[in-house]
C-alpha cells in the first residue's frame, strides 16, 4: 500500500536553500525533499504529507492529526513508521535535532 504520511517541519537543512528539512513523523525524524512545494514553502513547524521522502502537500495540524487516527484504525502506524525509517538521511540514521 502507497502511504501519504503527516509529518512536522522541525529544521531546514543547512545549505539547501531551504529544499531539505527534517520532519518528525511520531518521533521518528528524518530529511524530506521540499521540492514539490516550492511555490509555497513550508515553514518551520507546519504540517506536511510526505511519501518516499518527499513532502507533497501542506495540511493543518488538525488534519495531520486525523490522517494519523486513520493509519492507527486501519492497523497502519506500524507500515507508516517503517516508511518513514526506509528513507531520509544518506547514512540511513536518524538525525537527533536540539
Amino acid at each position: 500500500m502507497c502511504l501519504a504520511i503527516p509529518g512536522k517541519i522541525v529544521a531546514f537543512v543547512p545549505g539547501n536553500d531551504s529544499r531539505l528539512a527534517t520532519v518528525e513523523v511520531a518521533g521518528v525524524r528524518r530529511t524530506v525533499d521540499l521540492g514539490l512545494l516550492q511555490e509555497d514553502l513550508p515553514n518551520l513547524g507546519d504540517w506536511v504529507l510526505i511519501h518516499v521522502g518527499f513532502a507533497m502537500s501542506k495540511i493543518s495540524e488538525q488534519n495531520a492529526a486525523y490522517q494519523m487516527q486513520v493509519l492507527m484504525t486501519l492497523g497502519e502506524t506500524e507500515q507508516a513508521l517503517q516508511e518513514v525509517r526506509g528513507y531520509g538521511l544518506e547514512d540511513g540514521e536518524e538525525r537527533e535535532i536540539s
